[in-house]
């Protein structure tokens, strides 16, 4: 008896604190009318955010698009990765990011590659002691300046990126 009651009393203590989530509905049930609008309401969702950072990231793309590869380069003339990266994020969204690809990757919180959203950094080890990044866009697809074939757009679930991939970094 004592068994069943200790298991019963576990059971509802573990119930108790799990959480199931609320079904997905496009209306809100009040049981009070609204009476005001908060702030929190008029701001833009994430959906709404994502979309306006995934455009402004393709106009800059658009503009950088076939800019060759030049290490330690910061201009149209010649970019290298973190130069491509720190420019966009300058101009985007006047956040102003380290130098290198080994600063860059301490900034921001770490997110899983199934959590990507656009204008997270990606990082990818290259080779030894070598690191590159870019900015994420969508559906697998990101904006980086590359060695060979200067800025581009490169799938990083496929071949070389998906092979060394190394982690992802929201900074906004």
């Amino acid at each position: 008896m004592k068994y069943i009651l200790s298991i019963l009393i576990l059971a509802l203590v573990f119930t108790g604190c799990s959480r199931r989530p609320a079904p997905h509905s496009k209306y809100k049930h009040h049981s009070k009318p609204i009476t005001h609008v908060s702030k929190k309401s008029s701001t833009l969702t994430s959906s709404q955010k994502n979309n306006s950072t995934l455009n402004k990231i393709y106009a800059q793309y658009r503009q950088w698009k076939g800019t060759p590869y030049k290490y330690g380069g910061l201009t149209k003339g010649g970019v290298d990765c973190s130069g491509f990266v720190l420019q966009s994020y300058k101009k985007l969204f006047n956040i102003r990011l380290p130098r290198s690809t080994k600063d860059q990757v301490k900034k921001g919180k770490r997110v899983y590659i199934n959590q990507l959203h656009a204008g997270d950094l990606v990082f990818f080890k290259t080779g030894w002691n070598v690191r590159h990044v870019g900015i994420y866009l969508e559906k697998g697809k990101f904006a980086h300046a590359s060695s060979s074939k200067g800025v581009i757009i490169s799938n990083m679930h496929t071949g070389y990126w998906k092979k060394n991939y190394w982690q992802a970094r929201r900074l906004f």
